[in-house]
């Protein structure tokens, strides 16, 4: 029986499931091979329709796209909720994952550094998406305050780090660093400016919060 086979099945009650706690979205066990295909291809098809069409596209357009069937897609994410709460962590995760990986570089100015680019790039990438779900109502910043305290955690950290090592000037806070970042992603957006470009912008803050020599 086939993933699709067994979804199906239990599709119809699927559907009347309330919105899983983020921490729900985590699963306490490793999916199958199959079954974690399945869930990315999902997270993708929903991540383009998404941010091309708004998120009141028909969820049955979302499983086509993935090339998956409805009963597959409702297995993993009962509701459309579901469907974005698991996107937009997919997406914190990535930027927590990075910011743990520029902690380890033994360049403090570096490892902010390389944040901050990653930032940029990723928030450039997906702000169609992220707008869409905000003009739908769905306030992320809200939903997800523990995961953003913990980013934002994880970002002074690497602030700090590069502050006493004498590279980053100590009287502008991780907040100012993020909103100048987001800032340029905005302002690129409507632009149309490709990654190079925006990632000029960046060095140029880079720039602006160095010490000076």
């Amino acid at each position: 029986m086939t993933e699709d086979d067994r979804g199906a099945h239990g599709a119809s009650s699927a559907v009347q499931t309330a919105p899983p706690a983020v921490s729900a979205l985590i699963e306490p066990r490793p999916m199958r091979a199959d079954a974690a295909r399945n869930h990315e291809k999902i997270l993708q098809a929903a991540e383009e329709i998404f941010a091309l069409d708004g998120v009141m596209v028909p969820i049955d357009i979302v499983a086509e796209r993935a090339g998956v069937g409805i009963g597959t897609l409702y297995r993993h994410f009962p509701t459309k909720e579901a469907l974005y709460e698991a996107i937009v962590m997919t997406r914190l995760t990535s930027l927590l994952a990075t910011a743990d990986e520029c902690v380890k570089n033994p360049n403090a100015q570096e490892g902010l550094c390389s944040f901050l680019r990653e930032f940029a790039h990723q928030s450039s990438e997906k702000k169609d998406l992220f707008d869409a779900l905000g003009q739908a109502g769905i306030d992320i910043k809200a939903r997800f305050s523990d995961t953003f305290e913990v980013l934002m955690a994880r970002v002074d950290s690497l602030r700090q780090r590069a502050v006493d090592e004498g590279a980053v000037r100590a009287d502008v806070g991780t907040k100012d660093i993020l909103n100048l970042v987001m800032g340029s992603c905005h302002a690129a957006g409507p632009s149309g400016i490709d990654d190079t470009s925006l990632q000029r912008l960046v060095d140029i803050i880079l720039a602006g919060i160095e010490t000076r020599s």
